[in-house]
């Protein structure tokens, strides 16, 4: 067995050499390929990327090139050269990307992807009229779950983590309005919920490719049973989950696409829809919680509304607007990843020209810079829920870096062609979750000294990250005054 073994590794020793001979050309990035072969920093980038490319940063500047498990990729951290990366779509391919990670982590293989097609049918349903009604549907089962989930006139206290209670709120309320269940069969929905956090759990090491035999076990059949879930919401004949769904089958049939691949792609767009809303809900009111002064404006806005917004239209809450804007600054980290398909060179925005290789990827981190950058926003580490209002209280907008005017301030979303498509229904179903609970519940922590939670820093890439541990509150049905009885707000 010995002797097989050192064949076996000798054999590897071309390949190793292979990967570790790479120098830096005139014109390219910084080059830090780390001190083990082939490997190089993958093991320091997939435990915490924010440290360990602000690391980097602090050692080569804001665009270098690091080795990854065989892979070189340039990290661009000039957020003002950020165009320059989003607007080529000749050179530089999100496609191949994307359906790797499509394999790796919902298992589906799309014969024909293209995702500007898929982009295109998904914005007919978050936009407009289509949105509008999304956004109503929304507000109605959040109302229905809030009153099933609590106790009317009862003056106990209810014990929950907040990441739960919140993940667990908008997930069941995002599903119900975009799949649906059967007469809003609370035991399937809480099924589908259940499922599907022990999927998310293990979704960035399933992207990575890095779990343990017992959790590739757990994964695996989390998503079998939530592909068994969704084959039968898609059975649904409800008009109102009919028209988006129609048309993004219609669109994966066209493309070569069974119905085992259809079902598949489904638990794509379930986590892309509902991956987000609950966690950023949680920071928000994890933060107004730990800040009084932020929790006193925002209930103070809230008196003066006749009732919560249903249409993300509506701009008359520029605190909350503000609250919101700060928490997915500190939040929102996820990857904006291309690969080079030839050699390319980077005009920067201060002049200077870089060479980009071939084969490499070129990965963007906007938690990093603009988001984090002290130079755009003074002691980023820190909430301020004031931070994007102007004096005078309106929303603000300009921010500077070394005295220009910065585009991307802050880049929750994406930018231009490349923002998420359901940005819009997100924002509308977080400020109605949020000011449903400020109306409706009395809501603390259970801990008057408790503190934000660490971040778990092996979901930098994935979105809005989630905490490494929960924050435990009590809540209870609050009895609403007078002047809140319209039926808006009666559960």
């Amino acid at each position: 067995m010995i002797p097989i073994i050192l064949i076996s590794l000798l054999g590897l020793l071309p390949v190793v050499w292979l990967f570790s001979k790479r120098t830096r050309l005139e014109n390219e990035p910084p080059l830090d390929k780390g001190y083990i072969p082939w490997l190089g920093h993958a093991l320091e980038f997939g435990r915490d990327a924010a440290k360990f490319l602000t690391r980097m940063k602090q050692k080569h500047g804001d665009i270098f090139t690091v080795r990854v498990a065989g892979r070189y990729v340039t990290v661009l951290l000039d957020p003002n050269s950020y165009d320059a990366v989003l607007s080529d779509t000749t050179t530089l391919d999100r496609t191949r990307i994307s359906q790797m990670l499509l394999q790796r982590i919902f298992d589906v293989r799309l014969p024909s992807y293209e995702a500007e097609a898929q982009r295109r049918c998904m914005e007919r349903y978050f936009q407009g009229p289509s949105l509008s009604q999304l956004c109503s549907s929304m507000y109605h089962n959040l109302q229905f779950l809030l009153a099933t989930d609590t106790t009317p006139g009862s003056v106990e206290w209810k014990q929950s983590g907040l990441f739960n209670f919140c993940y667990s709120m908008l997930f069941r309320a995002g599903y119900l309005s975009m799949f649906g269940t059967e007469n809003n069969n609370k035991a399937e929905l809480s099924a589908v919920y259940e499922e599907f956090r022990k999927f998310d759990r293990l979704l960035g090491k399933l992207a990575r490719s890095t779990l343990t035999k017992e959790e590739k076990k757990v994964a695996v059949s989390a998503r079998e049973r939530l592909w068994g879930l969704l084959s039968s919401a898609l059975q649904s004949e409800a008009p109102e989950f009919q028209s988006w769904r129609k048309r993004y089958l219609h669109l994966l049939e066209q493309s070569g696409a069974g119905p085992e691949t259809q079902t598949r792609a489904m638990l794509m767009q379930l986590w892309l829809t509902q991956g987000n809303a609950g966690p950023a809900s949680f920071w928000l009111l994890a933060f107004l919680l730990t800040h009084p002064e932020a929790m006193k404006a925002v209930r103070e806005e809230l008196r003066e509304l006749q009732r919560p917004p249903v249409d993300a239209a509506q701009k008359h809450t520029p605190v909350f607007d503000s609250v919101l804007k700060e928490t997915l600054r500190m939040t929102s980290a996820a990857f904006v990843t291309r690969e080079v398909l030839q050699n390319k060179t980077l005009r920067l925005s201060g002049g200077r020209e870089v060479l980009l290789r071939q084969g490499d990827r070129l990965c963007l981190f906007p938690f990093l810079s603009p988001q984090m950058d002290p130079q755009i926003h003074p002691e980023p580490e820190k909430f301020k829920f004031d931070r994007f209002l102007t004096t005078d209280g309106k929303e603000k907008t300009e921010f500077y870096k070394d005295g220009r005017r910065m585009k991307y301030y802050s880049m929750p979303w994406g930018a231009g062609a490349n923002a998420c498509v359901g940005r819009h229904f997100a924002v509308t179903a977080i400020k109605q979750f949020v000011f449903m609970v400020l109306t409706h519940l009395d809501l603390e922590l259970s801990d008057p000294n408790a503190t934000i939670p660490p971040v778990n820093p092996s979901r930098y890439g994935f979105g809005v990250i989630q905490p490494d541990r929960d924050l435990e509150v009590q809540y209870r049905l609050r009895k609403l005054p007078r002047n809140w009885s319209s039926p808006a707000y009666t559960l």
